[in-house]
């Protein structure tokens, strides 16, 4: 029984050992015409519209999105917490949401972004006051303008 079980080892053993060289003939063949195709490079073209697109996504990256942030940072209070920062690339103009503990609060909070560096034509677009169970805030948006400083 042994001996029966040796020689089947052996057979499969001799057929793996054609399939791998088999499949390595196989591969040999491919290999140089890979080699050419990862030369000539991608063979995927592009249009003018991901040519656009590019151009676009550079555009935005290239915007002074440090300043912007930098001026939030600057206006910061612990009486003011921002719920939305809607920057639109293409104008240029930010608009920003949040809720403070008063509407004085709000109102500080749009005076020291329109003091922060970066930023102009800084409005308080609209407020709210909400009354809720144990206090009242104060919803607000301001909108501005966010430059690059030369």
């Amino acid at each position: 029984m042994a001996l029966a079980f040796a020689l089947d080892v052996g057979f499969s053993y001799r057929d793996r050992r054609l399939d791998v060289a088999a499949l390595e003939a196989r591969l040999a063949r491919t290999a140089p015409a890979r080699v050419a195709e990862s030369a000539e490079g991608p063979r995927t073209r592009f249009g003018p519209e991901d040519l656009t697109l590019a151009r676009e996504t550079l555009r935005r990256l290239s915007l002074p999105w440090e300043e912007l942030f930098a001026a939030l940072e600057s206006a910061r209070s612990d009486r003011v917490a921002l719920l939305a920062i809607e920057p639109d690339a293409e104008s240029g103009a930010v608009s920003i949401s949040g809720e403070a503990r008063d509407y004085l609060a709000a109102l500080t909070y749009a005076e020291r972004l329109a003091q922060a560096k970066g930023l102009r034509n800084v409005h308080l677009l609209r407020h709210e006051i909400r009354r809720d169970a144990s206090q009242r805030t104060v919803t607000f948006t301001v909108s501005a303008n966010w430059r690059r400083e030369s």
